[in-house]
């Protein structure tokens, strides 16, 4: 099996202004570690694919960023969209150049840049597992996450019919299962609902034969296909013309060939300020804390301090973050609607988004 990683890392992070900018979105930011997340996500998928047999799809400003983060990664590996066109043109294109280079049966592993995995080898594991079974069963196979709370800023995936059993931690079986259905974003009461009835994260970890992907395109996604063919090796002719979806929705949610594997290994995708309290070290008072702060009788806050000292007295469940001249300041529920808050701030406050 050839085995090949494929790192989603565009987009810009707009709910983590001030300090995310199109320059130097989340994915480039030191949010979690000490070292840039995307610096993280390679780190822990080097054991599966060396540099030359990994891509990572970005926007056309980053190439050159990411480039200087990772010099090990060869320049034709850094694959530039011109234009952000959803997932499913952008792992089409990826299906494609992999398969050009090691041929239809090599397994694509897909993961995004801006997560939080706390057991490593458990990850690492888990997608080998997924690998293995894309290419065994010829199957596209995505890791559901078992949730740890009823989330309602989750998608869910429902578990089917039993194909097989993997190791999974400790020794216990894990069942591979076809996908009865995806669920988008649901209301917490049916978020609990589907917890307590077995349903998974839908995390957005995907395995396949690059091969099995794009025949499954050809079948199912017009959106995609007509340009995919039409381009030929022009990335710039493939993204002008391709329509822009989601690859749950454009292959996933169409296709009969779907599998999930339960995973268990403290993933969270880091979305939102608020987020970075479950994924922070806390200090005694549940507070998640980073740069130069003072806090006292204070607690469940998340602070981000970068040159400008932060002190907090007397409050709870708050997120401060500052920077060059500028603080935010709002709670851990309002963290996840910053949109709102960008688009009626003067330009002068807002900066680049």
């Amino acid at each position: 099996m050839i085995l090949w990683n494929v790192v989603l890392a565009g987009g810009v992070g707009s709910r983590f202004w001030p300090l995310s900018t199109p320059e130097r979105p989340k994915q480039l930011l030191p949010l979690i570690s000490e070292a840039p997340m995307l610096r993280d996500t390679l780190n822990r998928m080097t054991p599966l694919a060396p540099p030359e047999r990994t891509l990572v799809l970005t926007n056309a400003s980053l190439r050159d960023a990411i480039l200087a983060l990772e010099p090990s990664l060869p320049p034709e590996n850094v694959i530039a969209e011109p234009r952000p066109a959803g997932t499913c043109a952008a792992l089409a294109w990826a299906a494609r150049t992999i398969q050009a280079r090691s041929g239809p049966e090599a397994v694509m592993v897909c993961v995004h840049a801006d997560w939080a995995i706390s057991d490593v080898e458990q990850f690492q594991r888990t997608l080998l597992d997924a690998a293995t079974i894309a290419h065994d069963e010829r199957a596209l196979v995505t890791v559901g996450i078992v949730p740890s709370r009823p989330d309602p800023g989750f998608g869910y995936i429902q578990p089917g019919e039993r194909l097989r059993e993997v190791n999974g931690p400790g020794g216990d079986a894990d069942q591979v299962r076809r996908v009865a259905r995806f669920v988008e974003k649901p209301d917490r009461e049916r978020a609990e609902t589907m917890v307590r009835d077995g349903y998974l994260w839908n995390s957005g970890i995907f395995a396949w034969r690059v091969g099995d992907l794009l025949d499954e395109i050809r079948a199912l996604t017009p959106e995609v296909q007509p340009s995919l063919d039409a381009a030929g090796d022009n990335l710039a002719a493939f993204f002008a013309q391709v329509q822009s979806i989601a690859i749950d929705v454009g292959v996933l949610e169409r296709s009969q060939r779907v599998l999930v594997l339960p995973g268990r290994f403290g993933w969270d995708d880091v979305g939102t300020w608020a987020a970075l309290h479950r994924v922070r070290a806390h200090d005694a008072a549940d507070n998640a804390v980073s740069g130069p702060s003072f806090l006292l009788q204070a607690s469940g806050n998340v602070v981000h301090a970068q040159d400008t000292a932060v002190v907090l007295y007397g409050v709870e469940d708050m997120v401060v973050v500052a920077r060059d001249g500028l603080v935010l300041v709002t709670t851990r529920e309002k963290a996840a609607d910053l949109k709102t808050l960008l688009d009626a701030l003067p330009a002068n406050l807002r900066g680049p988004t």
